[in-house]
């Protein structure tokens, strides 16, 4: 096959549901836009029949390809697979679950054609989701941004056309708890929005339960910033004076025995340092990831590449 002009990258975790429609809304969108395209699905793992019924659309359709992970290695690592084994000019990012509109792309590419090297997906409106996951991904997008030095646009997702360029610009930076669209933030370039209305999931549950959107939180702002590290420093700071204060403020009115003001302060303090304890061993744990240097991911299979696993 020759090289293709893009190349779509879709990671599936247990879309046993939704593999089937995705890769007809994709096909559809695709073969209008006139551009000569191939499709990577990345098995991160998956526990249904996802794997099966992706095979299945590799040998009707040579365009499609899947890449088998060893294991579960995550949403940020399956794209990465996806993007290391593209090979088209441009290559757009898409989640299976249809909530980021297949519809969009040819925008993309009609942007991408001027000249912007990065389009990303700006969502107006978020379909299916709860109150409670607009107002949370609200705030971690603004607090986000306060807290780093790359400016990481707003209401957007991984949904997005990245350039060639850009995309081999992405391979050079091999961090284990990856960030993916703040790292293309990172990495400069051209950019642009295009703006869409996000909807509900065609089928299936969210593959982002609150303490995978904690952990993805944590890693976002840890890859990008040490203010939390200046945090802990200033409540470290705070408990000492707030201990002081405590207990000048027993000793002058004499509400409680020196014994129990020493362990209120004893206790405020420790609670203080624990937590700056944590923030410091966070970034400590990140740091032993970099220095094992044991690979992003590992690849059971690959299907429909000339230089497939057999």
């Amino acid at each position: 096959m020759s090289k293709p002009t893009l190349s779509v990258v879709v990671p599936v975790y247990n879309e046993e549901e939704v593999i089937n429609e995705s890769y007809r809304r994709l096909t559809e969108v695709l073969e209008q836009t006139g551009e000569t395209y191939e499709i990577i699905f990345v098995n991160d793992g998956s526990r249904d029949k996802t794997l099966a019924l992706g095979l299945e659309i590799c040998r009707n359709d040579k365009r499609v390809k899947m890449i088998d992970f060893a294991r579960n290695f995550g949403h940020q690592l399956a794209i990465t697979a996806g993007m290391d084994a593209s090979s088209g000019d441009a290559v757009v990012v898409i989640d299976a679950d249809l909530q980021d509109p297949p519809e969009v792309i040819p925008l993309m590419i009609e942007k991408w054609r001027e000249g912007y090297e990065i389009v990303y997906g700006k969502r107006l409106k978020r379909e299916g989701e709860s109150a409670f996951k607009k107002f949370t991904a609200k705030m971690f997008y603004r607090t986000l941004n306060k807290m780093t030095d790359v400016a990481i646009p707003v209401d957007t997702g991984d949904f997005r056309l990245i350039d060639r360029k850009v995309c081999d610009a992405l391979k050079k930076v091999p961090e284990h708890n990856r960030y993916v669209r703040g790292i293309v933030s990172w990495l400069g370039y051209k950019s642009c929005p295009v703006e869409f209305q996000r909807h509900k999931r065609f089928a299936g549950t969210t593959k982002y339960p609150l303490k995978k959107m904690i952990r993805f939180a944590s890693d976002a702002i840890m890859s990008f910033s040490y203010k939390p590290l200046k945090l802990a420093n200033l409540f470290g700071g705070l408990s000492i004076f707030a201990s002081i204060v405590l207990l000048v403020f027993y000793a002058i009115f004499k509400l409680l025995n020196p014994l129990t003001s020493l362990l209120i302060a004893g206790l405020f303090v420790a609670g203080l340092l624990f937590v700056c304890l944590g923030v410091i061993g966070s970034y400590i744990a990140r740091m032993c990831d970099e220095v094992r240097n044991r690979p992003l991911y590992l690849i059971r299979n690959k299907h429909n590449f000339d230089d497939e696993d057999k």
